[in-house]
This record gives structure tokens, C-alpha cells and sequence, in this order.
């Protein structure tokens, strides 16, 4: 559902074993070679415990797959709540053992799998053994696994076994009627949980091999993943797919604590709520009245979330009593009021990061439009059936400056946080942005240092179609394409201007506008080379950069 959206080519955080998505964790690599040293050296047992959801079977997959020496051949049990019978059963089904006719018979089962490893053994290959889930095995199933290893040969054992389990693995490997088979354990392993920064690069791992081009999650919300799922990589995959269905659904491309902590709870079903210490609470006073300069102040409950992602803190629950709500002091702060006032862009969206939202964008972008902004709607949604669409993409200030269009930008705080801004005007080396609908000015240079080339904008697709046109088009969208051009310049003009179809001569008068335009010369009209048309006709009702509204108005 969201893959596309986020430009994925698959569900990042899905919960089934994926080697491919294995995050080599310094547990996990060491788990690994634990594990590696075990199929490939002679020995008794091999055990990896590790709690519920901590990776336990994804490296297991991944032994079996790209780890296993090439003359081994391989038993798993996945299902260990077996009868003694029926887990003999089942190994020989594993290695293609013919089950002998007495299968009732536990002996007749063991003798034919002594005979199936000394065949092997003179083959030069070896026997592998991995059971999974192992503290779910019954003791006197366990037994027979001990006597399996008793098959040996003078030098080396036939038959090498893995053990991977919960922690209650351990107990009962400890019990003292099992002390023969743990004498006989030559190595252990337990996996732990991931820590807070181990938890971060997972994060990064995962979505970069579902394709993502940049960070989905902001560092907050890292953090808050961490916080809720105490580093359990199931927890993490649960807790961030959901989070990233709920950025969906309100058209916000980064997710933030507070969407974090929103799908904890709808996966556990309580409320989660922020934590900071209390020693922190006088910083809510003096944030807030810098957030009252800037006539960004809202309500007690946001300044709370402000400071909360501002804040590289957990906090303990309390409560406060709510100050009375001061009067919001209206700002359209010029270059030197704000070089008096010495308060950075980097500073004011920290301060301002519950503002800074996709959503509080969008709505802000679609204002300016004279568009109505319905909350609980996808902004892009909305701007469709009113006949425009969003075009979201990585680009340049030259591109922008071309557009000529205002457009939400995607910014990046010292802290690593993502704030979504309007930019409303380019005024040689300053810029207008809209934090919030408060416009600001800053100098090009210092946003220039926070973003990193992400962007959207609307545009108003000719007759309600941005299908791209190129050779073989037909239709009224060719029509208004040589109208279009014509009416631009004439150098433009085509032999057939009422024609519909898109032909060579329509094909080499694109490319010539295109060439004008310093536009990717390839004679095909799409979403850039329409959207430059539209902005040189200078259509009624259109926000310009160079006419910034929010200023004037």
C-alpha cells in the first residue's frame, strides 16, 4: 500500500525471515560465526539462545543459505513438539532416508540413520542436524538426540547438531537429568536485544534494501523505536510498518516520534506517551517564550510535543498545570530583524518541528492555491479533485527558480530531524518560508545547508491529464501542447497547429523549447517540460515565487 508512496520496491519491516535483510549487528555477527564454527568444525552440540523476536531464525536462514559448507547435507526440524518415533522420523525424511519399514521400531530408525551417515562420512560429506525452537523439545526426546551423537567414527562424530532456542533452553539443559547432554554442548551463544544506536542503522538497513533513496525516519523517531521495543528486532519491524502505514495516511513523507508512539499504541493497545525527566521542565518555560517571539506559540499540549523533539531526553510522566495562552504575536521578521533577533532557521525549526509536518505544509501549499484544505484528507488527494497534483521529486534551486512555483521543501536539522517547509519566494540570496503560515526570511546559503534537494509542488495538468506526451499521442493534450508552444513564441509554431496527433515536427519543436529551457532534450512533454509551459504562459491564479502572496497579503 505504501511502498510506492515512499519510493520502496517492497515492505521494508515485514516480519518474515529475510536473509537478504539480515542487519549484521556486532550480536549478531558474532552469533553467526558461533554458529558457522559449528557446521564446519567436528563436534557435539551447537546452542544459540536469544529471546522471542531477537533474530534467532533469520540468521539461521541465512546459515543455511549462504553459509553452509558445500558437502553438507542439512536436517532442519522446524516443529520440535515430536513424539522420540516421529523426530526420527523426520530427520531421515530430511535427508532423503528411506524410512525402514519397522518405523515403529526407535532402534530400526537409529540403525538406518548410522548407516545413512557412514555412507555419507566415506562420501566425504557431512551431516548436519539444526533444530529450531528447541526449547520446545520433550527429555526424553532430547535423550535420543544425545544417543544420535554417540554415531561417531574413531576421529570425528557423524552427526553435528544445532540448537537454537529461547532462553528456557537453557533451563533445561541446566536440569540435572540432562547433564549428559550438556557436557556435551562444546558451544553456546545468547543473542541479545540491538542497542539504541545498533536499532537506528537497522532502521537505515532495511528500508535501504527496500530501496529507499533517503531517511524515512527522522532521529527522533529512531530513538522512539528503540524506547518501545527495547531493541527487539520483531518489535522494531512491527512498531516502524505501522508507522509508516500511518505516515501514508496522512500523506507525510518522514515519520516523527509522535507517529511512533501513535502506532505503538494501536499495536499494543494502550496509550504510549513521551517521557522526559524533571529536571527538564523549566526548558518548557524558556522555549516557550521564545516560540512567543516568533509567534509560533499554539497551546500548552503542543509546546510540550515542540520541546519533546527538541529535547534529546526521555521524560517521566507528571502533571502540569497549564499557564494562561498568551496572544500570538504575528511575524514577518526581514533579514537584519532576524540577525538582531540572532535566531537561526536551524533553531526555529527545532523549536517549531510540530509545525513542520507534511500535513501543516500541505495545508499551507493548498491555501495558497485558494484551495480549501479538509483535515483528515490527503492533501494531494484533495488538490486531484480539484483538477491539480502534486509533483514530488529531488532536484536543484536552478530547477525550483525555473518552476517558478512554490514549493514544500525537506529539510534537515543539525539534530537529523526532517522538517516539511513552504517556500513562498526566492529574492536573490534570501528566501520567504512558510513555517506554519508565519512567513520567515532567511538567507539562501543557510537553506541551502538543510536541504538536500527533496521537494513538492502543484501544478494544474492541461485538460485535467498529466499523461506525457511524445510520438503517437493523440488527443486534446496534443492540441493544447501546440497551442501552447505557439503561444509562447513563434519560433515554436508547428505546420498543423489544430492538429491532435504528435508528430515529428511537434517532436522537433519540443525539443527546441526544450533546449531553450535548459530542459533534458528528449522531445517528449512531460510533468517538467508541461509544467515550464504553464508557468511561462503565467495562467491566472498561479503562485509565483518570484510574486510571493504570503508577503502580500
Amino acid at each position: 500500500m505504501y511502498t510506492s508512496y515512499f519510493g520502496l520496491n517492497e515492505k521494508p519491516f515485514s516480519i518474515t525471515p529475510d536473509p537478504r535483510y539480515l542487519y549484521m549487528s556486532e550480536r549478531h555477527g558474532e552469533a553467526l560465526a558461533h554458529l558457522v564454527y559449528g557446521v564446519t568444525e567436528s563436534g557435539g552440540f551447537i546452542q544459540l539462545t536469544g529471546e522471542v523476536g531477537t533474530g534467532k531464525t533469520t540468521l539461521v536462514r541465512t546459515l543455511l543459505l549462504n553459509r553452509m559448507p558445500a558437502n553438507a547435507d542439512v536436517a532442519v526440524v522446524l516443529n520440535p513438539q515430536l513424539s522420540a518415533r516421529e523426530f526420527l522420523i523426520t530427520i531421515c525424511e530430511e535427508l532423503g532416508v528411506d524410512v525402514p519399514e519397522e518405523k515403529d521400531s526407535i532402534k530400526a530408525l537409529i540403525d538406518t540413520l548410522n548407516h545413512h551417515l557412514l555412507q555419507a562420512h566415506s562420501d566425504g560429506r557431512r551431516t548436519i542436524l539444526v533444530v529450531d525452537e528447541a526449547q520446545n523439545l520433550a527429555p526424553d526426546v532430547l535423550e535420543e538426540v544425545r544417543l544420535l551423537t554417540n554415531l561417531e567414527t574413531a576421529k570425528q562424530k557423524l552427526l553435528q547438531i544445532v540448537l537454537i532456542g529461547q532462553p528456557e533452553l537453557r533451563e533445561l539443559l541446566a536440569r540435572n537429568d540432562l547433564r549428559q547432554l550438556a557436557q556435551r554442548v562444546t558451544g553456546r551463544y545468547h543473542l541479545e536485544p540491538l542497542s539504541r544506536d545498533e536499532t537506528a542503522q537497522y532502521i537505515e538497513h532495511r528500508l535501504k534494501v527496500a530501496g529507499a533513496l533517503s531517511d524515512i525516519f527522522d532521529a527522533g523517531a529512531k530513538r522512539e523505536v528503540f524506547r518501545l521495543s527495547q531493541g527487539v528486532p520483531r518489535l522494531i519491524n512491527v512498531i516502524c510498518d505501522r508507522a509508516l502505514l500511518g505516515a501514508y495516511s496522512i500523506e507525510s513523507r518522514r515519520v516523527g516520534r509522535s507517529m511512533i508512539r501513535r502506532a505503538a499504541s494501536e499495536i499494543t493497545g494502550r496509550t504510549e506517551k513521551a517521557q522526559w525527566p524533571r529536571w527538564a521542565v523549566p526548558f518548557v518555560g524558556v522555549a516557550a517564550a521564545v516560540l512567543i517571539a516568533f509567534g509560533i506559540l499554539t497551546s500548552l499540549d503542543e509546546r510540550l510535543e515542540m520541546i519533546d523533539d527538541a529535547v534529546d531526553l526521555p521524560r517521566a510522566e507528571q502533571v502540569i498545570t497549564p499557564a494562561p495562552e498568551p496572544e500570538p504575536v504575528a511575524v514577518n521578521a526581514g533579514v537584519e530583524d532576524q540577525a538582531d533577533a540572532e535566531v537561526s532557521l536551524d533553531a526555529q525549526l527545532q523549536l517549531a518541528s510540530e509545525l513542520t509536518s507534511s500535513e501543516s505544509a500541505l495545508m499551507t501549499l493548498l491555501e495558497l492555491w485558494g484551495l480549501d484544505y479538509r483535515r483528515g484528507a490527503r492533501g494531494c488527494t484533495q488538490a486531484a479533485q480539484a483538477g491539480y497534483e502534486c509533483l514530488s521529486q529531488r532536484g536543484s534551486w536552478s530547477g525550483l527558480k525555473q518552476y517558478d512555483r512554490p514549493a514544500i521543501l525537506t529539510l534537515i536539522d543539525r539534530r537529523g530531524a526532517v522538517h516539511d517547509v513552504l517556500l513562498t519566494a526566492v529574492r536573490g540570496a534570501t528566501v520567504e518560508l512558510s513555517i506554519g503560515g508565519v512567513a520567515v526570511m532567511h538567507s539562501l546559503e543557510e537553506v541551502t545547508d538543510m536541504w538536500f534537494g527533496e521537494y513538492l509542488l502543484l501544478w494544474h495538468p492541461p485538460n485535467g491529464s498529466s499523461e506525457a506526451l511524445g510520438p503517437g499521442s493523440t488527443g486534446p493534450g496534443v492540441a493544447w501542447l501546440r497551442q501552447s508552444l505557439a503561444a509562447i513564441d513563434d519560433r515554436y509554431s508547428t505546420a498543423a497547429p489544430e492538429s491532435n496527433v504528435f508528430d515529428d515536427d511537434l517532436a522537433g519543436k519540443v525539443r527546441e523549447f526544450q533546449r531553450d529551457n535548459r530542459l533534458d532534450v528528449d522531445g517528449l512533454a512531460g510533468h517538467q517540460t508541461q509544467i515550464i509551459i504553464n508557468t511561462l504562459l503565467d495562467p491566472d491564479n498561479t503562485p509565483r515565487l518570484t510574486i510571493p502572496r504570503l508577503a502580500q497579503e
